[in-house]
């Protein structure tokens, strides 16, 4: 439940809103503040409003948020929080609610008192949802009184003010409630689309309810009704906080140690709490997902590195100790305690330093010492007590085994490598041709399944600044392989040698030879299957290439209509039906069945020319549900994973893993 805090409630008022600055530079790049106006930024609208009512938990005065999708394409959060400030500021003469929507930095998170952790942009989150909406409207329960105020978009002239406060805040009624309520109409002049996307929505709200652990999130979709006039909706309140979230995310995969490792530490000095939960799999790679104020850190940072540093430390002081290693077996080091492991960090902390406006990896230099001393505390008494012997020694065989194979992975590593500096002439002669451009900023490789298509798309390509790679047979499945098995497989080896980036732990981005890597496949299952399998290994091996943007799904035409020697293509059914009620008189229609079914010249049109084709790039904004559909897609869940199928593929969309955009 939330606290009942009554003297700090009642101490947050307006007074404890500070400001910064107006908010007439979001309209003119909103890019700036909400990354883009596409889907992702549309969506950080509702993550902003979201984030403060969070905040709002997280600091123990709420326990409860709910969101509703409205018909008119508006959107609400409401929280059971202590109501935004609603008395007037004595330096700005404003209520507290007017200025946290209309002036950027205002907020009470800038005052450690009212929030030990805080997420959102730095108090921008509000008063940017604003200035890109239609109108918004507050309302907030405090008291015992309903407080409203509504903000508008007006146009002067030529010139668009958002954001304009209709009148002052106002008393309108009586409540037993608590809390503010939000809701907002995203502005279609600002934005490519304004459509809310449920699904992106629910796996956002599913994720933050395992960081805010007893918080209630619910989700309602009034746009639309089944058959029995029921609303869409969902609801979640993870009771066991990163314990179930760690369950969730190794929930289609086999595990080597059923129990959940759960290590908490808190500094009430500094203002710090930090939450760990550690599980192991019998997959190959680690997955480490970390978390600071609940923004989630992709690129890690100086807490994720604290927590490798004292796991292994914790492991190499118990192996010690037990006398579990001979002088013959091989020195362990943290990658080797790690393989297997799927671990979640969730570090709350006060003005947090993010590296890059992304926010995705965390830079306090301090931070390292701190995680790495507490944890290595919690992790050696949790390894030490009687009733966890058990699974100290099993991750210590775990650690003790990949160090075993981590030597022979050496040694097919380095026969590779030698085999690789072989491979030119192979290679030349069917499976890559290189393109003559050196500009490496400007290249582009294309993986082809097959020799028809790959034919075809080797003498359709621009040679200067094209490169094609033809595979022979579906690539392997590296999520359920060894990495010995990875290293001695030729489609991968031919792969890493082609971008020239080696992998795994190895892997450099910095010798990638291709700014764009182009998956290109046939549109049915085969193809699909091709695809997840490539992603698979660029995923788990080669991360850097999707998380920075490089790797490319080529989308060629379904259809080809000919008509008085004029020729169109559709990418899909709905384009083909589109396109159809255009036609008039005769015409001729093919369905090409492959890529080797095209000629070179129409695979140019279509899928090669950068001035025509469409590609969909690849991206990853939420890395433990990429890790989750991964395993469901590639792991050992054949249930699970032709349950999923059946429900949600369609290998005729052009989208269907992504947005389509012109490349």
């Amino acid at each position: 439940m939330a606290k009942d805090t009554k003297t700090t409630a009642a101490h947050y008022n307006a007074d404890d809103i500070q400001a910064l600055e107006g908010i007439d530079a979001v309209r003119a790049r909103p890019g700036m503040y909400i990354g883009s106006t596409g889907p992702k930024g549309l969506h950080q609208l509702i993550w902003e409003i979201v984030d403060n009512s969070v905040d709002e938990a997280l600091n123990g005065y709420a326990d409860s948020i709910s969101m509703v999708i409205y018909p008119d394409g508006s959107f609400s959060v409401e929280d059971n929080g202590r109501g935004m400030p609603v008395d007037i500021n004595a330096k700005h003469k404003k209520s507290g609610v007017e200025m946290i929507f209309t002036m950027l930095h205002a907020g009470g998170k800038f005052n450690n008192d009212q929030y030990k952790f805080s997420g959102g942009l730095h108090g921008v989150g509000a008063s940017t949802v604003n200035a890109l909406s239609v109108w918004l409207e507050v309302e907030v329960y405090r008291g015992g009184k309903i407080y409203f105020q509504r903000f508008r978009r007006v146009n002067q002239g030529k010139t668009v003010k958002s954001g304009i406060p209709e009148e002052p805040i106002k008393q309108v009624g009586v409540t037993k409630k608590r809390g503010s309520k939000v809701t907002f109409l995203p502005d279609p002049d600002v934005f490519e689309t304004t459509e809310f996307d449920y699904k992106v929505i629910k796996q956002h709200i599913k994720e933050l309810s395992y960081l805010t652990k007893g918080v209630r999130f619910s989700l309602e979709d009034r746009r639309s009704t089944d058959e029995e006039g029921n609303y869409r909706s969902c609801e979640y309140c993870a009771r066991g906080g990163l314990v179930d979230f760690v369950k969730n995310l190794n929930e289609n995969k086999t595990r080597q140690l059923e129990k959940v490792i759960y290590i908490e530490a808190e500094d009430p000095v500094l203002n710090r709490q930090l939450q760990v939960a550690i599980q192991y799999t019998e997959t190959f790679v680690e997955n480490i997902f970390s978390f600071v104020n609940n923004i989630s850190t992709t690129e890690g940072g100086t807490h994720e590195t604290g927590f490798k540093l004292a796991f292994t430390r914790a492991m190499s002081e118990y192996i010690k100790r037990n006398k579990l290693t001979k002088d013959k077996d091989p020195a362990l080091i943290g990658d080797d305690y790690r393989e297997g492991m799927t671990a979640v960090i969730n570090l709350k902390m006060q003005e947090p330093q993010f590296e890059g406006q992304t926010k995705t990896k965390l830079g306090n230099p301090d931070i390292k010492s701190w995680v790495e001393n507490v944890l290595y505390e919690k992790l050696s008494a949790y390894f030490a007590e009687n009733k966890n012997k058990d699974i100290a020694t099993l991750i210590a065989k775990i650690g003790i085994n990949a160090s075993k194979v981590r030597t022979e992975e050496k040694r097919v590593k380095d026969a590779m490598r030698s085999s690789r500096n072989n491979m030119t002439g192979q290679l030349a002669i069917g499976k890559l041709s290189s393109c003559s451009g050196k500009n490496y900023s400007q290249n582009e490789l294309f993986i082809v399944e097959g020799d028809s298509a790959g034919g075809s798309a080797k003498k359709g390509r621009n040679r200067t600044f094209q490169a094609v790679l033809a595979l022979r047979g579906k690539p392997l499945n590296t999520e359920k392989a060894s990495k010995v098995d990875i290293l001695k497989n030729a489609e991968i080896n031919t792969i890493i040698y082609a971008l020239g980036t080696d992998f795994d732990k190895d892997f450099n981005i910095k010798n990638l030879k291709y700014d764009k890597i182009i998956i290109l496949a046939d549109a049915d299952h085969d193809g699909e299957h091709i695809r997840c399998l490539l992603l698979t290994f660029f995923y788990r091996f080669m991360r850097p290439l999707i998380t920075e943007g490089h790797v490319y799904l080529g989308m060629p035409p379904l259809y080809r209509i000919t008509q008085k020697g004029e020729t169109r293509y559709a990418y899909n059914d709905a384009e083909l039906e589109t396109m159809l009620k255009t036609v008039k008189g005769s015409y001729n229609l093919q369905r090409y069945k492959g890529l080797g079914e095209m000629n070179y010249d129409q695979l140019w049109d279509t899928t090669l020319n950068p001035k025509t084709r469409c590609l969909t790039r690849v991206t990853i904004d939420d890395a433990a549900e990429a890790d989750e559909m991964v395993s469901l897609l590639m792991g050992d869940n054949a249930e699970k994973r032709k349950e999923f199928i059946n429900e949600n593929a369609n290998f005729n969309k052009v989208d269907a893993l992504g947005n389509k955009i012109g490349v």
